[in-house]
């Protein structure tokens, strides 16, 4: 496809940056590589990858420090401000310590899976942040590219496939620790990501039809045309709800961090960790926070994309300031939920995900998808998603209220004989 578009372009005269952006906004990838690969195309890709990485590890220390300064202030407490002015330099510090600490491995550890699980977190987290875009397009001398470090085609079900595999250091830390506690903890986040991987799932379905197109890139270029063309607006605002509870319960981040539960585990899944290998475990949550943060604003809220002034330049920089901005909130939001939610109970949690977000977030991708395909008249499969729920709420309620004798099938011809229940005996034994 890229060189089929680059024989076009070529043919035609027209290499511009004004077709190039055009080619790059409608899902055809960076227009970086439409004429071949140079070594100033891998420099340009170089660069890239080293910013992007750079800029998500100090945004993910800012994302410390902003959390820890944001619940002080909501807790009237003072929050760091010892090392560095305002306490910047706090996050520096306990990653230096962390780093100066004794890293331990536990007797009965599988010492390779135990190693291997910190990273298995943090990867994740980097590689979504490779799909996001940050900017616009932009031309430095005879080259124009994305401010995005990749463009692929099917951006956005790398970022589900990531979202899914996270759970594997969690769950391989807990197994791999030789203890009881930790392995309960990754048990619980494996359960906890499967119970909410569908109803995310189904939601970036939503987007992926309205906009017809499976490329960040093309995701945000389709929602350019003003705040009215949003998929928050677009999609009726609920998909937006369930994705964000969707995504916060996979992120396992508050009111749904029960993998690490301290009450009922102590600790969790990371229990027997240490060192570095502890802080990269927390490293991969924030930095996740950060990356989800910026993916609910490429699905939902425009990306990039905002009013643009009459100003030299504005064309590059205003895009980045317009992301950040959009990132930033959805990051204090996370935040505000740490400090004003109680934590979920467990069996809490499995009944908003199986009983509630995945029945609402499939009626719902019908009702898109039917107005999707046949227009207005599609509005038809309201009355039938209302049928079908009223049907499915009755089901549960009568389910809810059996009792386990109540569930006994008596076998055909035969009685059903229960044991009679005994009166409890008084403690001096006497006579019930």
């Amino acid at each position: 496809m890229i060189l089929t578009l680059s024989t076009m372009l070529a043919s035609s005269g027209e290499v511009g940056p004004k077709v190039l952006t055009h080619a790059a906004d409608s899902g055809q990838g960076d227009p970086l590589y439409f004429f071949g690969l140079n070594w100033e195309v891998v420099l340009i890709t170089l660069i890239k990858c080293l910013v992007a990485f750079i800029a998500l590890l100090v945004a993910t220390a800012l994302m410390i420090w902003f959390e820890r300064k944001v619940i002080s202030d909501m807790q009237s407490r003072v929050g760091p401000n010892r090392a560095g002015p305002w306490g910047l330099l706090q996050t520096l510090a306990d990653g230096t310590k962390l780093v100066f600490k004794e890293d331990l491995l536990p007797d009965r550890a599988d010492a390779f899976v135990f190693k291997l699980a910190p990273y298995l977190s943090v990867i994740p987290a980097v590689l979504i942040f490779t799909v996001v875009p940050v900017g616009g397009v932009i031309t430095i001398g005879s080259h124009t590219f994305e401010l995005q470090v990749a463009d692929p085609p099917m951006g956005i079900l790398l970022v589900l496939a990531m979202s899914g595999i996270a759970v594997y250091g969690v769950m391989l830390a807990g197994w791999s620790s030789g203890s009881k506690y930790p392995l309960l903890g990754s048990v619980r986040a494996s359960a906890q990501v499967i119970s909410y991987e569908a109803a995310l799932g189904m939601t970036t379905v939503m987007v992926v039809l309205v906009t017809s197109s499976l490329s960040t890139r093309a995701i945000v270029a389709s929602q350019s045309n003003g705040f009215w063309h949003w998929n928050l607006i677009r999609l009726g605002v609920l998909p937006f709800i369930f994705f964000m509870i969707a995504i916060t319960a996979e992120l396992t981040r508050p009111p749904f961090d029960l993998t690490e539960a301290e009450q009922e585990l102590v600790g969790g899944f990371h229990t027997e960790y240490s060192s570095i290998r502890f802080g990269l475990f927390f490293l991969a949550e924030f930095m996740n926070t950060i990356t989800m943060s910026a993916i609910v604003v490429t699905l939902f809220f425009g990306g990039p994309n905002g009013y643009i002034p009459h100003i030299p330049g504005a064309t590059i920089y205003m895009p980045v300031i317009y992301f950040l901005l959009k990132t930033a909130a959805f990051c204090f939001i996370y935040v505000w939920f740490r400090a004003a939610l109680p934590r979920l109970r467990y069996d809490q949690l499995m009944d908003l995900g199986w009983k509630r977000l995945i029945p609402m977030t499939l009626g719902w991708l019908l009702i898109v998808a039917a107005v999707i395909a046949w227009g207005w008249a599609g509005l038809i499969m309201v009355p039938v998603v209302v049928f079908a729920s009223l049907f499915l709420i009755r089901a549960t309620h009568l389910g809810a209220g059996r009792s386990e004798e109540d569930v006994i099938i008596p076998a055909i011809g035969r009685p059903v004989t229960r044991a009679p229940r005994l009166s409890p005996v008084e403690p001096s034994g006497g006579e019930p």
